[in-house]
This record gives structure tokens, sequence and C-alpha cells, in this order.
């Protein structure tokens, strides 16, 4: 056995029995109540919203192909661990000690949202994190986005809501800055190849993500559920489409590029998930999902290319295009449609 194999045995399992032990014991002591699952836990968005985390992002990450298992085995991994660990941290932030299980049913379903953040740090980093670097990169990041969404509604008097939302803006840009600590791996590198089942699977993913994105959007909303739903749906209607039309204009030979089509499809959805709230006509959801279109195929054209070499971040996910600068334009139109 190489010592590359002994060292991930040596520390992997007892790391993640480690926190797993943490948690157990800080259930016990605050959340040991009779009958905490409060009715309304079986709610159909709360299983959509799983199967996209599970199904969606999993095998959207597959396309790399010596990655596509590690992909899916450590996608579900992060996402056991950090429901945990933000279920916990949601309710130190709150009360301290939670006996409410109406309570306790809603954090598990924005401790489901929040794990968004770290699949998508995740996809930044795809092909470079070993399994420790991953687990602390989890166990820190959800930490991060909790103080992030207290001081948003602290301080900047943001809703509750909103600042979930906010979830893949923080993931992309999160991940990126982590990102930047690995080397870079240059384009047509192994580690960089893909196959066309991984690229198949990928797409599979993708399709997961488009059609339960408006059951992501209107998980934790409280009025308004059918407008965010529909307003999601119109506004990824028209990302889908737009994104065909860009794809043949960028591309050299003029054929379609489903690298592109996969992050200008859900780059509409993304929009929509920060400005939601704010949205009241389907029009404006359809114009927002054809500037998260343009946003993702255009930027991913020429940014990437003009990127300066200082700046050593190599997005093999396209998680910048597919979801920071898309939650960027919904964070803007959430502030132009808010006020």
């Amino acid at each position: 056995m190489s010592s590359k194999y002994r060292n991930f045995r040596n520390s992997v399992p007892w790391l993640i029995l480690f926190w797993e032990a943490v948690f157990i014991i800080l259930f016990y002591f605050f959340f040991s109540v009779a009958g905490l699952i409060a009715p309304d836990f079986l709610d159909p968005a709360f299983q959509d919203v799983s199967h996209m985390m599970i199904f969606g992002l999993g095998f959207f990450l597959s396309f790399l192909k010596r990655y596509g298992l590690s992909s899916i085995g450590f996608n579900l991994l992060i996402i056991a661990l950090a429901v945990q660990w933000s279920v916990l941290i949601e309710g130190f932030s709150c009360s301290g000690i939670i006996f409410s299980s109406s309570f306790f049913s809603y954090s598990i379903f924005k401790a489901t949202v929040s794990v968004t953040a770290v699949v998508i740090s995740f996809a930044a980093i795809l092909g470079k994190a070993n399994p420790v670097q991953l687990v602390v990169m989890t166990i820190v990041e959800i930490a991060a986005f909790h103080l992030n969404r207290w001081i948003s509604k602290m301080y900047l008097q943001i809703t509750d809501l909103t600042s979930m939302m906010h979830v893949h803006l923080f993931g992309a840009y999160f991940g990126l800055a982590v990102s930047a600590s690995f080397p870079v791996l240059q384009p047509g590198f192994e580690k960089s190849a893909s196959t066309p089942m991984s690229c198949l699977l990928s797409v599979l993913g993708t399709l997961f993500l488009w059609v339960y994105w408006p059951s992501f959007n209107y998980v934790l909303a409280v009025e308004r559920k059918n407008n965010i739903i529909y307003n999601t749906y119109f506004a990824l209607a028209v990302s889908a489409v737009t994104a065909f039309a860009l794809s043949v204009l960028t591309t050299k030979d003029g054929k379609l590029s489903m690298a592109h089509i996969q992050r200008a499809t859900l780059a509409g959805g993304v929009t929509v998930s920060c400005a939601a709230g704010s949205i009241q006509y389907p029009w404006i959801a359809m114009i927002l999902g054809l500037l998260a279109s343009v946003v993702a195929i255009l930027g991913s054209h020429f940014l990437q290319r003009s990127r300066p070499p200082a700046i050593k971040i190599h997005d093999i996910s396209g998680v910048h295009f597919t979801f920071g600068l898309p939650a960027v334009l919904g964070a803007l139109a959430h502030i132009v449609l808010y006020i």
C-alpha cells in the first residue's frame, strides 16, 4: 500500500467520525425533545430540494472522467455533514436551546438550502481537494455562511428569505477564493479531461436542477409562493431558449456547446432566487432570465479569456458564470425592484 493511501486511511475516517460524534453529543443536549418532527415536514418542496442537492448537483459535477464517482460520493458526504452542522448553528444563533417542533422542522428546510453554498464551492475546487480538505471547508463555510446571514439581517436589515437566497453568491465566491490556494490545472491536462459518458451524466444533473429549481426558490417563502413558482419557471424557460441562441453565435464552428447551455439554463434560476421576493410580474422574471443567460455565456466567452495571469483561479466548473455573476445580477435586480 502506498503512503498516499495510508495517509488517507489514517486521517479521513477519524476526522469524519470525530465530527459525527460531536454532532450526536450536541443534538443529545440541545434537541432531546419528543415529537420534534412537525406535520409540515413532509412538504413536497423539501423532497424536491433534496433531489436537487443529491441527484442534480451530484451528477452536475460528474463531468471529469477521473473524478466522476468521487464528485458524486463526496457531494453526498459534505451534504450529510453540512445539514447537521447547519441545524445546530441555526439553533444556537436563534435561541440556544430549541424546544419548538415547528422551528426544528423549518431549520432543516433552511439547512438543506444552505448546503448549496458548500456544494457550489466544492465545484470550484473539483479535482484538486482531498477529503480532509473538503470536510474542513464544509465546517468552516457553513459557519461563515450563517455569520454572513446574521450580519446581513442585523446590520443591513435584509430579510431572512433574501439572506438565505444569497447562498449562490456566497458559495460561488467562497469557492473561488479557496480555489486560489490550489495549483492551476492547465486545459488539456489529464485531470481536466472529460468523456462522452461523464458529460452525459453532467447534462442529466442539469436537467434535474432545471426541473426542481422552482421548488428551491419557494421552499422557504411564507407568502406569494405561487408567484415565485411561475416567475422562476418563466425565467428558466427564457434563459434556456436564450442559451441555445447565444451558444451558436459564440462558438467558432457555429455549433451548440453543451457547456454553454448547462451554465446558462441554470443562470435564470440563480438570478430569480436572489430577487424572488421583489418580482411582481412574470415579464420581469423573463427579462432577468434573458439577462442571466447573456451574462453566463458572454462572461464565459470573453472574461475567462481576458483574466489577468496574476489571478490564479482555475474555474473548471464555470462556477463564476453559472452561479456567481447571475447571483450578482439578481442581487442588483432585488435592490432596484425593492426601491
